[in-house]
């Protein structure tokens, strides 16, 4: 037997099949799109939420006053806690960068710094996240001025003055590197000089944003493995060849090059790129202090410096501790008296405080340079 059907009739079947298929995948198609656009929106909201929450000048205990500078992560702010009233520095994650990455090494900057507790290390009193979902950690406001521009405005330091600095340096190095951690962006514009509990020229070390566990397992991936990290004015040779490899010496390299420049008010190489700079670090001897200066210099302060200035590491001082030792050997280690920081900051602390306020200076010589990253070098990939 055989029945001759139409065909439109032989096919409704699949027909409705396949427009209850397309009209389903049309469906989906739509959802996805309203969930993307609802999800645009709701993040867009809360960033405008976030950004209003600054520009109320409120998180959570503390009220913003002025912003002080901008780094790669985060910008940080002048402010108060509500009921203390006591200055604090306030470091706000980027709203626009906010991920869970960039969220994990917020918390991991902030967890190690709290780790140290030396009194010549910038200190962490709160960590918190607002209702908008601002990230905030506040620190110790510090008012003093760094020692890049201690030494663009003042000029060279003495020798006395300069080992006071450096040992203070090597104290707090000495604490992170027994807990295995390395620094890795010591240089000038991360050193705070100030006057505080009445003592004067107290250091403060800043910025253990780019820390680095000597153990690479504690780093959680959290930083780029090999990347260069660090500010090629004061970076040692390994730290640019294997940056992976960096370890306590490397942070005692860029010391010993600190110590040159605030003694000869001038870095250790200097070079019209940032390649040249690199290859000078890593091939080329420095000149002596006294070369520099044109003028003698402390022998043992000399040997000192270009000790943590040489190319390999086996040759550098061991651990800051040992170099704060040979600094001590020094005739100069005890001529900066207390008497004398006290006469410094008498003449200048008058105008580093109108520098504070925000009055004019040609200089940026105060607390609002130290947290401003845009210091020309900085190199973080």
């Amino acid at each position: 037997m055989a029945a001759e059907i139409d065909l439109a009739e032989a096919y409704r079947p699949l027909m409705i099949l396949r427009w209850t298929f397309w009209s389903l995948f049309a469906l989906l198609a739509l959802c996805s799109v309203a969930i993307f656009v609802f999800s645009v929106v709701v993040a867009r909201m809360q960033r405008e939420a976030q950004k209003a929450a600054i520009e109320s000048k409120k998180l959570g205990q503390y009220r913003l006053e002025k912003k002080l500078g901008a780094g790669g992560m985060g910008t940080v702010y002048k402010g108060f806690h509500a009921i203390l009233r006591r200055p604090t520095a306030i470091k706000l994650l980027s709203v626009d960068k906010v991920n869970e990455g960039s969220i994990e090494r917020f918390e991991r900057e902030v967890q190690i710094t709290c780790q140290l507790n030396h009194p010549n290390t910038v200190a962490i009193y709160d960590y918190g996240r607002t209702d908008e979902g601002v990230f905030y950690y506040a620190m110790e406001f510090l008012d003093g001025i760094d020692l890049q521009a201690l030494v663009d405005k003042y000029g060279p330091q003495s020798e006395s003055r300069v080992i006071h600095i450096l040992q203070q340096i090597c104290g707090s190095l000495y604490e992170a590197h027994s807990l295995g951690l390395v620094h890795r962006d010591i240089k000038p514009a991360n050193i705070m000089l100030n006057r505080r509990g009445a003592e004067p020229d107290v250091v403060k070390v800043l910025d253990f944003g780019l820390v680095k566990a000597i153990d690479e397992a504690k780093q959680a991936g959290l930083t780029a493995s090999g990347g260069l990290t660090g500010t090629p004015l004061y970076m040692s040779p390994e730290a640019i060849q294997t940056p992976q490899a960096v370890d306590a010496r490397s942070d005692l390299y860029a010391v010993g090059a600190v110590g040159y420049f605030l003694l000869t008010g001038r870095p250790v190489f200097d070079a019209a790129s940032i390649v040249d700079l690199c290859q000078q670090h890593i091939t080329r001897l420095p000149d002596p202090p006294s070369q520099r200066l044109g003028r003698p210099v402390s022998p043992e302060l000399e040997s000192a410096l270009l000790a943590c200035l040489e190319k390999t590491r086996a040759k550098r001082p061991q651990t800051a501790r040992d170099l704060s030792l040979l600094l001590a050997r020094s005739v100069a280690a005890t001529g900066w008296s207390i008497e004398e920081s006290d006469a410094w900051w008498g003449r200048h602390e008058r105008e580093l405080e109108r520098a504070a306020s925000g009055e004019h200076s040609p200089t940026p010589s105060t607390s609002t340079a130290v947290y401003d990253k845009t210091f020309i070098g900085n190199v973080e990939e």
